[in-house]
C-alpha cells in the first residue's frame, strides 16, 4: 500500500526520505565515510560509542561499534530481552581503488594507477567526473578521512578512431580504465599524495598507507518524483534504512544493525559478513547481560536475521532476463529474494517472518527469483546464517544499473524498505 500523504512542509514523506538518503549517499563516498555518517547519525540520536578493546557496556539504550569500514548498532531494550533482531546490510560497492604506486606517466599525461574493486559496470565510468575519497593512515597510527572535488576522468576513445565501439565495447582493465588527472607538461611534479595532503592537512611524509577509491561526484537526483538516481544504492540504500529504522523502532528484544564491509569482494576480511564481528558483539552483549554461555546459545536460537540488499527490478528494455511468470517492478515495494541453491537464505520460515513485518508496516512486498537460464548473485545472509545458525531472510529494493556508477530505485520502495525494518523491530 503506498502512502501518498503530505508532510507539514507540502513534500511527500516518500520524497522526504528519498532527499535524506540522497545526503546520506553524499556524505558517504567509501564504506569508511559511511561508517562515520551512521556514527553521526547515532550519536545524535543519544547513541553511545563502544570501543572494542574497552569494557562492555551492558546498560540500557542505544550502542554501536564502528570497526573500519563496518558498523553494528544495538539497542537494549527495559527488562530481560531473549533474543537479537538483526537486520544486516553492507557499507561498500563496486569501483575502483588507487593502486600503492599511485600515479604514472605516459604520452604527456599523468594518469592514477588503479585496480577494480568488486563486479563494477566499467563502461558506466567512463567519461564521468570522478573524484578520490577514502583513509590515509599516518606512521602513527592517526586516520584521516579524505574526499576530493572532481579530480580525474576515464575518457574513452572516440568511434572516429575505432568504428567498431558504436557495435561492440571491449575494455581491458588495465589498459582502457586508466584515469587521467593532469598533463606533465603543466605539473611535471604533481603527486597525488601533495595533493592530498594539501587538501587534509597532513605532512605526506608522515603518510604509511591509504584505502583511496574513485567516486562518481554528480549529486543524487530525484527524476520525475518517482526515480532516485544515485551511485552506492547497492548497498547504501539498506545502511541507511536500517540506521532511520533503529532509531525510530521500539523493539521488545535486542535490536541489532550490522552493516559489514568488502561485500563485493567476498565479505572475508574483520570487517565482512565472514569475520567474527558479528558472532563477537553479539556474544559480549549477553555476556555484558550476565547470560551464561548456555544462555547465550539459547538467545541466538531464538534470533532472527533481515538480510538486506539490492535487487533486480525487471527492465523493460531487457525483460528475457527475468522469469517471464514473476518478477518485481519497481515502485511495488521491497522483495523477498529466493533461490533453491541458497544463493540467498530466505526459506518458507523467513518469508512468514518478512510477511508478518510488511503487515506491521502496512507495506506491499514482492518476490524475486532468478530466470532458470540466468546465473543469481548472493548476499552476506547465507554468510549470516552459516555463521550463526539463526533463521535469516533475503530482501531488498529492486534496482535498474545495478553496479554502474549511477543506480536508478523507486522513492516508494526505498522508503517502504525502513518502514518494514521498523516493522520487524517492533513485531510483538
Amino acid at each position: 500500500m503506498r502512502n501518498r500523504k503530505q508532510s507539514i512542509s507540502g513534500v511527500s514523506p516518500e520524497i522526504e526520505y528519498s532527499e535524506d538518503l540522497a545526503a546520506f549517499i553524499s556524505a558517504s563516498p567509501t564504506s569508511f565515510h559511511a561508517a562515520r555518517e551512521v556514527a553521526r547519525r547515532l550519536d545524535a540520536a543519544g547513541f553511545t560509542h563502544q570501543l572494542e578493546s574497552e569494557p562492555w557496556d551492558g546498560s540500557e539504550g542505544g550502542h554501536y561499534v564502528v570497526r573500519d569500514g563496518a558498523v553494528i548498532a544495538w539497542r537494549v531494550p527495559r527488562g530481560k530481552p531473549q533474543s537479537f533482531r538483526i537486520v544486516g546490510s553492507h557499507t561498500d560497492s563496486p569501483g575502483f581503488k588507487v593502486k600503492p604506486s599511485a600515479t604514472s606517466n605516459h604520452f604527456g599525461f599523468s594518469q592514477i594507477n588503479v585496480e577494480t574493486y568488486g563486479g563494477l559496470l566499467a563502461n558506466s565510468w567512463l567519461n564521468r567526473e570522478l573524484g578520490l575519497a577514502g583513509r590515509i593512515v599516518c606512521l602513527d597510527g592517526s586516520v584521516h578521512l579524505v574526499k576530493t572535488d572532481p579530480l580525474m576522468v576515464i575518457p574513452q576513445l572516440a568511434p572516429h578512431l575505432d568504428r567498431s565501439v558504436r557495435e561492440k565495447l571491449t575494455l581491458n582493465p588495465q589498459k582502457h580504465l586508466h584515469p587521467i588527472w593532469t598533463l606533465t607538461d603543466t605539473a611535471p611534479d604533481a603527486s597525488l599524495y601533495d595533493e592530498l595532503s594539501s587538501r587534509s592537512k597532513i605532512n605526506p611524509e608522515q603518510i604509511a598507507g591509504a584505502d583511496l577509491f574513485a567516486y562518481d561526484t554528480q549529486p543524487p537526483e530525484i527524476v520525475g518524483g518517482t526515480f532516485l538516481a544515485a551511485g552506492r544504492q547497492d548497498n547504501l540504500v539498506s545502511v541507511h534504512a536500517s540506521v532511520n529504522a533503529l532509531i525510530a523502532a521500539e523493539c521488545p528484544e535486542i535490536a541489532v544493525m550490522a552493516a559489514f564491509d568488502h561485500e563485493e569482494v567476498g565479505s572475508g576480511t574483520a570487517a565482512g559478513a565472514s569475520g567474527p564481528l558479528l558472532e563477537t558483539v553479539l556474544a559480549r552483549i549477553a555476556i555484558a547481560l550476565g547470560r551464561s554461555q548456555d544462555q547465550t546459545y539459547q538467545m541466538l536460537a531464538r534470533s532472527s536475521c533481515v538480510s538486506s540488499d539490492a535487487g533486480h527490478s525487471i527492465n523493460p528494455n531487457y525483460a528475457e532476463f527475468h522469469d517471464p511468470d514473476q518478477y518485481p517492478v519497481m515502485g511495488h515495494g521491497p522483495m523477498i529474494k529466493i533461490n533453491s541453491d541458497q544463493r540467498y537464505a530466505s526459506d518458507a520460515r523467513g518469508q512468514a517472518l518478512w510477511l508478518r513485518a510488511c503487515g506491521e508496516a502496512g507495506e506491499a512486498t514482492q518476490e524475486f527469483v532468478s530466470n532458470n537460464a540466468v546465473s543469481c548473485g548472493t548476499t552476506i545472509g547465507p554468510l549470516t546464517a552459516t555463521r550463526l545458525g539463526i533463521d535469516t531472510v533475503d530482501v531488498g529494493v529492486p534496482l535498474l544499473s545495478m553496479h554502474s556508477v549511477r543506480e536508478l530505485s523507486s522513492v516508494h520502495d526505498v522508503h517502504a524498505l525502513s518502514n518494514i525494518m521498523k516493522g520487524y523491530w517492533n513485531l510483538a
